[in-house]
């Protein structure tokens, strides 16, 4: 496994435990040094912005192996400094680093025993989504289509609670892709008429181009039969 990528999962693992076991954490902290706490931490959130700023660059020009350890100190940063909305944002980021670099392992890890459970922790249902959909999209990636279906629907049942139709057309996208990959076309083609009527009453024109590749990719003789059954 990836150095900051087991560094990452040991750090949240040990905050956790002391956020259970240390009785002083739920006290006030003393306010003799408060001026100077302040100025670290607002260093700390400032390297974690520079950090992250220059991963994206490396990301964009394909540099991912620097991405990956800039993402890495990004998240680090964010953490040292309690800003735990970035510190989600960045983790996701180096997971989908891990990923376009096709290190399925270290993404799944990153995503599943880092980001969603400080996401979980912090009680951001955007964040879970976000990490229940890249969960998606990696174990699909990795041809692991149980556990791909069974994060596309959790994003999904978390969209619907929370009113959010990108997600949530997002993950009948997904669910679709892990269908087609099985080779199930009556049942992918369900979910990718599902979403493009979902999309068109949102007035969602972003997923338009998704769904048309989406339904390429499926047979013309699947095509022709579903068509038959309608008629």
């Amino acid at each position: 496994m990836n150095k900051i990528c087991f560094l990452l999962i040991c750090l949240f693992s040990a905050n956790q435990a002391m956020s259970q076991t240390n009785p002083f954490l739920s006290q006030q902290p003393p306010q003799v040094n408060g001026a100077v706490n302040i100025v670290t931490s607002n260093l700390e959130e400032n390297s974690g912005d520079a950090y992250f700023a220059d991963a994206e660059k490396k990301e964009r020009h394909g540099d991912l192996n620097d991405a990956i350890t800039l993402f890495g100190k990004a998240a680090f940063e964010y953490n040292s400094s309690k800003k735990f909305s970035q510190y989600g944002s960045a983790l996701l980021r180096l997971a989908n680093a891990h990923y376009l670099m096709a290190h399925y392992a270290e993404a799944e890890q990153v995503t599943l025993n880092v980001a969603l459970k400080n996401y979980a922790k912090i009680g951001s249902k955007t964040g879970q989504m976000e990490s229940y959909s890249q969960l998606g999209k990696i174990y699909l990636a990795a041809d692991k289509l149980t556990q791909s279906l069974w994060f596309y629907t959790q994003q999904g049942i978390l969209a619907k609670q929370v009113g959010d139709n990108n997600a949530y057309i997002d993950s009948i996208l997904g669910m679709a892709q892990v269908k087609t990959k099985k080779k199930e076309y009556t049942l992918a083609l369900k979910d990718l008429n599902r979403a493009e009527l979902l999309a068109k009453s949102s007035n969602m024109a972003r997923f338009k181009n998704q769904i048309r590749e989406a339904k390429a990719q499926i047979p013309a003789k699947a095509m022709a039969k579903k068509q038959l059954v309608k008629q």
